[in-house]
């Protein structure tokens, strides 16, 4: 069974960001793939600002990464950048750990103005930790999700095609499915 981990950079656990987490993980595990999930506001603050590369708990996250036949990252956009949540944590990763994985990038924001944050902000961080297999990614705006009463999350159907048109393209990745 293939493996993918959901590296989260929201700031808390019940947000829109869920939503499109929710649907990814659920995806992923219709089709028979494990999911990981790593909540990065949930690790060890103190860990993440000091770079503790020897803390339990990112010693953990990184070893999922790293095991990982393919990682989705799954940030907010704030400032017209991912977020520092995000950053913290993959400058905690090794130089290459990204190397012969399929990489999703998903992203939230409150406009399309900040679109290009994917390609021009993100994907060169990615590309330095050694990915070589990024797939285009999804952009969501707020918008797009609706938040339910059961603190479930509703997405409005272009974004549920675009984001399913990538989960579909890791999955080729992962099983090398022409």
């Amino acid at each position: 069974m293939k493996t993918v981990t959901i590296i989260a950079g929201g700031h808390k656990i019940n947000s829109r960001l869920t939503g499109i987490l929710q649907f990814a993980a659920d995806f992923l595990r219709q089709k028979q793939v494990n999911v990981q999930v790593i909540q990065v506001h949930q690790l060890p603050s103190d860990a993440l600002i000091t770079a503790d590369f020897m803390n339990q708990d990112i010693v953990e996250a990184r070893q999922k990464v790293e095991q990982s036949d393919g990682v989705i990252v799954l940030s907010p956009v704030f400032q017209a950048s991912y977020s520092g949540i995000i950053k913290t944590f993959l400058d905690l990763l090794p130089q290459k750990s990204l190397r012969n994985k399929n990489i999703l990038p998903l992203m939230l924001g409150g406009t399309y103005a900040h679109l290009l944050v994917m390609d021009y902000a993100l994907k060169p961080v990615l590309a330095n930790l050694g990915a070589t297999n990024i797939l285009t990614g999804a952009y969501v705006t707020d918008n797009q999700i609706t938040e339910q009463d059961n603190q479930t999350y509703l997405l409005d159907t272009d974004s549920e095609t675009r984001i399913t048109n990538q989960l579909e393209q890791l999955l080729k990745g992962l099983y090398k499915i022409q």
